[in-house]
């Protein structure tokens, strides 16, 4: 049963990386249709005592992953905003679910605010293969994934404190409030304990024949290790250890941290085919219906009430969110493993008690929590491509026509400024390398039109050919500029007697020999400098921006000081058809162009203030 559920999720991966769908909807349907209320070849009792370890433990490589991946320059991109969502918004998610439960199902308080609890959690079981075939901006899958994964353990302590003390118990609000604080605050202990044996083994370098082979299984001893140190001594304090520990070891520096990072995304999609169709196989169908209009009533609520006044809250005033941004948050929050896993061991519990109020309890419980997540997978996960190109959340494409040296090394830089790169190449070998080198590439022949459009020309804000054929570039250009009206087109040009063919159809040309004759000068004459801007995008940056945050517009350069991060100095600013070396008391206006110059870092976060939408 085992090999035949790996099997089926493997290829649901497959199949879902090759239609461009998010993977949880094949998931759930495979799970549905060999489960309980399909074929019935999955149940309750196919693994029997031991399901809670098994989801336990596959969370934890789940959750260790995606927060191994949230880098501290990720988490700043969205820093205020997850702070409010993973505090003010989870508070109102729960409050606000709760409410729905006691109004449309009639709920006791206690099943209510525990359903609630549940439902705060999204997780990155569900929003990183949205993230897959969504391309958003870097904040908006920031603000996401740090969400899954905080939440995620907040959701899980909550609903076992709640249940514990309200549901199953006696307790009141103090006992909850100190029974939380308990159970996160062993976790992260454990999960920063963890983090500093795993930390110290791994620089000890104490299999140097094997080392790359030795820190992916260090990874996956971080995980479970983390999370079975934990639920040792409180059940899901794990979640929270795991989370700890991947945050902590994520922001080290670590050696073979790319062989780490994908040992981590390889094990995530094996163990989450495994859970979500063990788990989707244990929906009742028929305690779903039992809830009726009630049931829908509770997805309405949480979909389009709760859930965007919890992300209007977290993006309040926080001019980088466009108001397409805040709208497709407020649609993508489909819920996960974790409200399936603790419902689903909640309700057999409640069933063991032999109580059949206590049973009934578990049903509704069961019945509100799997009819959100189904629906939420269903609607917002399954049409999550159509709701990001309806609200125009994707950055525009930069597409690199030719796969070569010249196309990868350009395609490298600009993804390390966070642009989003689609390379078209025909020949299998370049098109290998470049899937190698792990860019987006679309194969065919450029020079037609359908293959462009495929590739997705007609959202493109550039368009570059880098082949080593002139005719084919020239050709390219033709089409993107006449065609599909892309006003921004370059080009290599191999042979400097074909720069005025390319110019004359408004190409900028780049003229490959005069190009290495002026590196070749640079080296020469200003050699520091010509080392400096070959090294972009290392520890150092140059960029140039277009003025877009009215607020600080009409600001002084000396007033504007205080705005930029240190390390960062405006070099050039362009108005019209003038540009200069600024002074102290010249005045940035809206729309001028501002070309930033310093440590990467601080022009990073330079361009995303003074422009904040694309």
């Amino acid at each position: 049963m085992v090999a035949g559920i790996l099997v089926a999720g493997i290829a649901a991966q497959l199949l879902a990386r090759r239609l461009q769908v998010p993977s949880v909807l094949f998931l759930i349907a495979i799970g549905l249709a060999v489960g309980e209320s399909g074929a019935g070849i999955v149940t309750l009792d196919t693994f029997g005592d031991g399901l809670s370890v098994v989801v336990g433990l596959c969370v934890s490589v789940i959750v260790f992953d995606g927060a191994f991946d949230l880098r501290t320059e990720r988490l700043r991109e969205s820093s205020v905003a997850t702070a409010r969502l993973v505090t003010v918004g989870a508070v109102l998610t729960l409050l606000g679910t709760a409410a729905a439960m006691r109004v449309f199902a009639d709920a006791p308080w206690p099943t209510a605010l525990l359903v609630g609890a549940l439902l705060v959690a999204t997780g990155p079981t569900v929003i990183t293969p949205i993230l897959e075939v969504v391309h958003v901006r870097e904040h908006v899958s920031s603000l996401l994934e740090s969400e899954g994964i905080f939440n995620d353990v907040t959701a899980a302590i909550a609903a076992v404190v709640i249940f514990d003390v309200f549901v199953t118990g006696d307790g009141g609000l103090a006992a909850g409030v100190a029974g939380f604080a308990a159970r996160f605050g062993l976790g992260v202990g454990v999960g920063l304990a963890i983090a500093g044996i795993v930390y110290t083994v791994i620089n000890a370098d104490i299999t140097p024949g094997n080392a790359p082979q030795a820190s992916r299984f260090l990874f996956l001893a971080a995980a479970v290790g983390s999370y079975g140190a934990a639920e040792a001594f409180a059940p899901e304090a794990g979640i929270a250890a795991a989370a700890t520990a991947g945050i902590v070891l994520g922001n080290l520096p670590l050696p073979h941290r790319e062989e780490m990072a994908e040992f981590g995304r390889d094990a995530t999609l094996v163990v989450l085919s495994f859970v979500f169709i063990s788990l989707a196989a244990l929906i009742d169908i028929d305690t779903i219906a039992a809830l009726g209009v009630a049931g829908v009533g509770v997805v309405l609520a949480v979909t389009l009430v709760v859930r965007p006044l919890a992300i209007a809250v977290a993006t309040y005033d926080i001019e980088r969110f466009t108001n397409g941004e805040r709208l497709f948050l407020s649609a993508v929050g489909p819920r996960g493993i974790i409200p399936a896993s603790v419902a689903t061991l909640f309700a057999i519990e409640l069933a063991a008690t032999g109580d059949p109020e206590a049973a009934a309890t578990g049903q509704t419980l069961l019945g509100a929590v799997f009819i959100v997540i189904f629906a939420t997978v269903v609607v917002e996960a399954g049409l999550a491509r159509q709701l990001g190109d309806f609200f125009g959340v994707t950055p525009m494409k930069t597409i690199i026509v030719g796969g070569g040296r010249v196309g990868r090394a350009l395609a490298t830089r600009l993804e390390r400024r966070g642009e989003f790169v689609v390379i078209v190449e025909q020949d299998d070998e370049e098109l290998a390398r470049a899937r190698e080198a792990g860019f987006t590439v679309h194969q065919g022949d450029a020079t037609e039109s359908d293959v462009l459009r495929a590739a997705g020309i007609e959202d493109a804000k550039r368009v570059i050919a880098a082949t080593a054929d002139d005719d084919r570039n020239l050709l390219v250009c033709q089409l993107a500029g006449s065609k599909f009206g892309i006003e921004n087109v370059l080009s290599r040009v191999n042979q400097p007697e074909n720069v005025d063919a390319f110019e004359t159809v408004g190409v900028t040309a780049i003229d490959a020999p005069m190009a290495t004759a002026f590196a070749i000068d640079n080296e020469i004459e200003r050699p520091a400098i010509a080392h400096w801007m070959t090294e972009l995008g290392d520890d150092h940056d140059v960029q140039e921006v277009e003025m877009t945050a009215e607020e600080l517009a009409g600001g002084t350069i000396r007033e504007l000081n205080a705005e930029m991060p240190s390390g960062c100095i405006v070099a050039v600013i362009g108005r019209g058809d003038d540009t200069r070396v600024p002074s102290a008391d010249d005045r940035i206006e809206y729309g001028d162009h501002i070309t930033f110059l310093g440590d990467a870092d601080a022009v990073d976060r330079a361009v995303k203030r003074f422009h904040p939408h694309e």
